[in-house]
C-alpha cells in the first residue's frame, strides 16, 4: 500500500466525511463502490480499490452503493434522492403515498427515508405532502373551481374525510374560503398602546388576528387584505378582557389569561408556535434553539419563517426569537416595537425578582429596597448587566437555576432579627 492508499484507507476507517468527493472506494469481493463516509461494514483492505471518482469505479464494472449515494453530486448523500421525493410528493395523488410506497420507489427503506427526511427537510413526508395539496387546494378554490372539483384536483380522495379538517386546514369552510371569506363575520377593535395602536381581530370561534401599526388606516386596511371578502365589523370597547390583557403584555407584563384563537396553520407552524409560546416571560430563544426543541434541528431557516408568519401578535410571542448570541432580528411589526417588547418584559421579570442580602456566600430570605431604585439610569445598567449575564449563561450553556445551585444560593439560612441591619456592601441581587 503506497501513501496515498494508505490515505485514502485510514479516511475509510474514519469514516471521514472531509474526503467525500475527492474519491470513492469499491469492494472487489461485492462490486459496490462507496463513499469514504460510508457507514456499511468496513471491507477487508486487500479487497479494496480506489477511484479518483464515481465514473471511473463504474467504467471498471463497479455500481454505487444505495445507503451512501456516491455518485450524487452534493456533499450531502440523501439530499438529491430527498429532492427528487419531494417533487414526487409536490404532485397530485389519488391518496397521499405512504413511507413503505415512497420506500420502494426511492430505493430507500421506509425508516430510513422518515428519518432522513424529517432531518433534511424540516418535516415529514406527509406533512410536506399535505402541505403542499392544501396549496392547490387554496389556489383552485381561489380561482373559482367548484369545491368538489377543487377537492379531487388537489388530491383528497373523498370530501367526507376533508370536511372533518376543513377548519383546521382552512380556518374556515371551502365554501367560505372559496369566495374570499365571504359570510365570514369579522368583529374587530383597535386600541391605543405604547407601540401605536393595537388590532384585534375575533370569529365566532375566537381571535383570528392581532396586529400592531401606527395607524388605524393602515391596521383596518391590513385587516381587509387578508380576509378579503369577509365581513367586517368594527365594534369599539369589544373583546374587554383579551384587549386589556395584551396591552398589559405591552407594557411588558406576562399575559395571564388563556386566549382563544381562530387561526390557520400547517403542521410545523403549529409545532413552532407552541414552541414560541413555551418560552418564559422575560426570555428570549434562538432560531436554532427552537428548531431543537420541536426534534428538528436543522430547521431553522424554516423556525424564521414561520415566525415571521404568525398571525397574532403579543399572544404567540414570536419577538422573544434572536439571532445566535442574543442579536435581535427582524419583526413582523416593526424592529423598534420587538426590542421595546423585550427591554419591558426583561425589566418587568427583572423587578419581579426577590432581591437578598448576602452574607458569607449565604442567601437570607428577605427582601430590601434597592438602593436608587428610582433612578432610571440605575434601572437601564440592571437591564444590561440582566443581558450580559444572560449571553454569558447562553455561551457556557448554563441555566440560571445551574448557576444559582453552584453559587448555593437555594439553602437560605434563617431570617436575622431586623435590628441587625447590614452594612450596604451586603447588599446583593439574587
Amino acid at each position: 500500500m503506497d501513501a496515498q492508499e494508505t490515505g485514502r484507507w485510514g479516511a475509510v476507517q474514519r469514516r471521514d466525511r472531509q474526503f467525500d468527493g475527492t474519491f470513492v472506494y469499491a469492494v472487489r469481493t461485492t462490486g459496490i463502490y462507496c463513499r469514504p463516509s460510508c457507514t456499511s461494514r468496513r471491507p477487508n483492505p486487500e479487497n479494496v480499490a480506489y477511484f479518483d471518482g464515481p465514473h471511473l469505479a463504474e467504467r471498471a464494472g463497479f455500481r454505487a452503493c444505495l445507503r451512501c449515494q456516491p455518485s450524487a453530486a452534493s456533499g450531502e448523500p440523501l439530499l438529491d434522492r430527498i429532492a427528487e421525493v419531494c417533487r414526487y410528493l409536490e404532485k397530485p395523488h389519488e391518496n397521499l403515498p405512504s413511507l413503505r410506497e415512497l420506500g420502494a420507489r426511492f430505493a430507500i427503506s421506509p425508516h430510513h427515508l422518515q428519518r432522513q427526511f424529517t432531518r433534511l427537510v424540516g418535516v415529514s413526508p406527509r406533512e410536506y405532502a399535505d402541505s403542499h395539496r392544501r396549496a392547490r387546494l387554496k389556489s383552485q378554490l381561489r380561482g373559482g373551481d367548484s369545491v368538489t372539483d377543487a377537492l379531487y384536483n388537489a388530491g383528497y380522495g373523498s370530501s367526507s374525510g376533508f370536511y372533518g379538517q376543513a377548519a383546521a386546514t382552512l380556518g374556515m369552510n371551502p365554501v367560505t374560503y372559496r369566495k374570499g371569506g365571504e359570510s365570514l363575520e369579522i368583529v374587530y377593535t383597535i386600541a391605543s398602546c405604547r407601540l401605536g395602536y393595537l388590532l384585534v381581530g375575533a370569529t365566532e370561534r375566537g381571535i383570528c388576528t392581532i396586529s400592531l401599526g401606527d395607524g388605524e388606516a393602515e391596521l383596518i386596511a391590513g385587516l381587509g387584505a387578508e380576509f378579503p371578502g369577509a365581513t367586517l365589523e368594527r365594534q369599539e370597547g369589544a373583546f374587554g378582557s383579551w384587549v386589556a390583557a395584551l396591552l398589559a403584555s405591552i407594557d411588558g407584563q406576562p399575559i395571564e389569561l388563556d386566549l382563544p384563537l381562530d387561526i390557520r396553520a400547517t403542521a410545523f407552524q403549529r409545532k413552532v408556535w407552541e414552541a414560541l409560546r413555551a418560552i418564559p416571560h422575560g426570555s428570549t430563544r434562538s432560531y436554532s434553539q427552537i428548531a431543537e426543541a420541536i426534534g428538528q434541528p436543522t430547521a431553522a431557516r424554516a423556525v424564521a419563517g414561520a415566525c415571521a408568519s404568525n398571525p397574532v401578535a403579543l399572544a404567540i410571542p414570536c419577538h422573544r426569537v434572536v439571532r445566535e448570541g442574543g442579536a435581535r432580528s427582524g419583526y413582523r411589526w416593526g424592529t423598534a416595537r420587538k426590542d421595546a417588547l423585550l427591554d419591558r418584559e426583561a425589566a418587568a421579570a427583572h423587578a419581579d425578582r426577590p432581591l437578598a442580602v448576602e452574607q458569607e456566600g449565604r442567601t437570607h430570605g428577605f427582601s430590601v429596597p434597592l438602593p436608587g431604585a428610582g433612578d432610571p439610569r440605575f434601572q437601564e445598567a440592571i437591564n444590561r448587566l440582566d443581558e450580559s449575564v444572560a449571553r454569558v449563561l447562553e455561551e457556557a450553556g448554563l441555566s440560571e437555576e445551574e448557576l444559582a445551585a453552584w453559587f448555593d444560593l437555594n439553602q437560605p439560612l434563617p431570617t436575622p432579627p431586623p435590628e441587625q441591619a447590614l452594612p450596604r456592601e451586603h447588599v446583593a441581587r439574587r
